[in-house]
């Protein structure tokens, strides 16, 4: 999740939102996905963000404190969506922006079946029949959390995509550095080999070259008149 808005003016934001004298700010729970973030922004000379471990659902920032909330893939792990949405909303100022993407249906197929098949071989108590996202993998879904947080009329728009798969290792990183990564860091090296050996045979023997990546955004502006009592 991002955060933005006008409290640290020393940062200039402006690859992001556009501003002069604006900040960024990356929270998530996992650590290491920050000093990744953490990385990337070093590399990319971006001195405007800072990044700091949070929960979505007990922010520590004050109510209408940012400009623009973006939760980027990251809505559908929590038990409450709705709730969720309705703290990252709280956060905004009236005028503001909060944006959520969620993948949409028939995500990474046909990979994604030969994958929990895999699993299921080696390990059946790992196995998933759905992924968390499946909740919200429609605009009617992806709505109607809005709706359960009392926010009107976000702009919901569907991207039906197709990401190429050049070779069967090709996939094997992408398991490796999505969330199937944490089905596979529970198998021991033995059922992770076979899960690989798998996984790899699918991609060459169906000749795969590609796979769905749908995509949903919400897009909700604050009114400027909002009222925070």
């Amino acid at each position: 999740m991002y955060v933005a808005g006008p409290e640290r003016p020393r940062f200039q934001p402006q690859r992001l939102w556009g501003g002069q004298t604006g900040a960024v700010i990356g929270v998530d729970l996992a650590n290491e996905l920050l000093e990744l973030a953490r990385a990337k922004a070093i590399q990319r000379r971006l001195r405007n963000i800072e990044f700091e471990v949070g929960d979505m659902l007990s922010l520590r920032f004050s109510v209408a404190s940012f400009d623009a909330a973006v939760c980027v893939f990251g809505i559908f792990f929590v038990p409450d969506m709705s709730k969720a949405v309705s703290e990252l909303w709280s956060r905004i100022r009236p005028g503001g922006k909060l944006a959520v993407t969620t993948w949409g249906p028939n995500f990474c197929k046909p990979a994604n079946d030969a994958f929990w098949r895999s699993i299921k071989n080696v390990r059946p108590d790992l196995h998933k029949g759905f992924n968390p996202w499946d909740r919200i993998d429609s605009p009617a879904s992806l709505r109607g959390i809005f709706d359960q947080a009392r926010i009107a009329s976000p702009n919901i728009t569907r991207e039906d995509r197709l990401h190429p798969i050049n070779s069967a290792e090709d996939w094997w990183t992408i398991v490796l550095g999505s969330g199937y990564r944490g089905t596979i860091e529970q198998l021991d090296l033995a059922e992770r080999q076979k899960v690989q050996e798998a996984n790899l045979a699918f991609i060459r023997d169906e000749k795969i070259s590609a796979i769905e990546t749908n995509v949903l955004y919400a897009l909700a502006a604050k009114p400027q008149t909002a009222n925070f009592e």
